[in-house]
């Protein structure tokens, strides 16, 4: 009788803590999104400082201070931003102003494309289909833009959060292991080799990832640039920086990088238009069989079908900003289980 009172406790005892647990998972969820601002803020420092930190270990072997080290980061960024001002902005500038200048006259020959393939599409039927997609595109296009320049506004458009976000990333590189000090004090005792192995794992991919997609974004907009010069697309350099850019949004991004090239393609001639076409085939190929299998994938160990999901699953959670750390997220989360399960086999 008394073993049977003493198991049933024991079960209330296990539940009572089980609901406790689930709750303090909930509430930190909620916090999390509550302070989304901020927690992108840390993580963007985060990912820097993990790009900054290798740098700063070699350097620290020939007696050059840390906080040294991050100065001259920041100074041959500043060197890069201005010889890009020089070099790049003037003809830049130019390009966009000129894109803006003939937009209505490219608006005008899609428009007359698309009157062509509406009658064509209304004679065999495809009217409504075709109707409907186009809507559905053009609502989906508008949000994702919306989205895209609420976030640069909203994250990275003040002055306060980019001082910000250097600063701390300042100090994490600067306070050598200052993240994993933080973490041995939240963390017991018995717990805390396993946590700060576990936080440099993630400190590596997440400086592995960064480094990559800035590679990534860098030879495919060189790619881009050297093929429309060739082929003498108009505006090469615009729709290059574009491609670069969006090569930050993982599968998405390259496609809304090709639609403007098609646009002004398409308006010089038909024939133009394809040969766009192509060309950004080519280089996504190029970029899905040789650059990302040698660059990303080494970087973030994800396998296509998980990135895919962790994709869907950021942009429908976050947006644009959810699109764009949906794979640094979803590789962090991989660090953490493949740690745990290896610990737990352990034991």
């Amino acid at each position: 009788m008394n073993v049977s009172h003493d198991s049933q406790k024991q079960l209330i005892a296990i539940s009572t803590w089980s609901i406790l647990k689930i709750a303090l998972i909930v509430f930190l969820l909620v916090l999390l999104w509550i302070l989304r601002d901020i927690v992108v803020m840390i993580f963007v420092s985060l990912l820097l400082a993990a790009l900054i930190e290798p740098f700063a270990n070699y350097l620290a072997k020939y007696k050059i201070p840390r906080s040294v080290t991050v100065l001259m980061v920041y100074l041959i960024i500043l060197i890069v931003l201005a010889l890009s001002i020089l070099l790049l902005i003037p003809p830049l500038l130019e390009q966009t102003q000129q894109l803006a200048e003939k937009f209505s006259a490219f608006y005008g020959v899609i428009g007359e494309y698309f009157a062509r393939f509406q009658t064509f599409s209304a004679e065999h039927g495809l009217g409504q289909n075709i109707t409907s997609s186009l809507q559905s595109l053009q609502r989906e296009l508008g949000s994702t833009l919306y989205g895209l320049f609420s976030t640069i506004s909203g994250f990275f458009g003040g002055i306060v959060s980019f001082i910000i976000i250097l600063v701390l990333t300042f100090y994490l590189v600067v306070e050598e292991d200052s993240a994993k000090r933080f973490f041995k004090q939240i963390a017991p005792v018995e717990y805390q080799p396993f946590i700060v192995n576990l936080f440099g794992k993630i400190q590596g991919k997440m400086g592995a990832w960064l480094l990559g997609q800035l590679l990534l974004g860098f030879i495919v907009g060189v790619l881009v640039y050297i093929g429309l010069s060739i082929l003498g697309v108009p505006y090469a350099l615009v729709l290059a920086l574009l491609s670069g850019i969006f090569e930050i949004v993982p599968y998405a991004g390259p496609l809304f990088a090709t639609i403007p090239a098609l646009i002004i393609g398409f308006s010089v001639s038909p024939f133009m238009g394809l040969l766009v076409l192509i060309l950004y085939i080519v280089i996504q190929q190029i970029e899905n069989n040789i650059l990302v299998p040698k660059i990303m994938q080494h970087a973030t160990g994800l396998n296509p079908v998980v990135s895919i999901v962790s994709l869907l699953i950021g942009v429908k959670l976050g947006g644009v900003v959810g699109a764009i750390f949906a794979i640094p997220v979803a590789t962090m989360i991989g660090v953490i289980l493949h740690d745990l399960f290896s610990q737990t086999k352990q034991e």
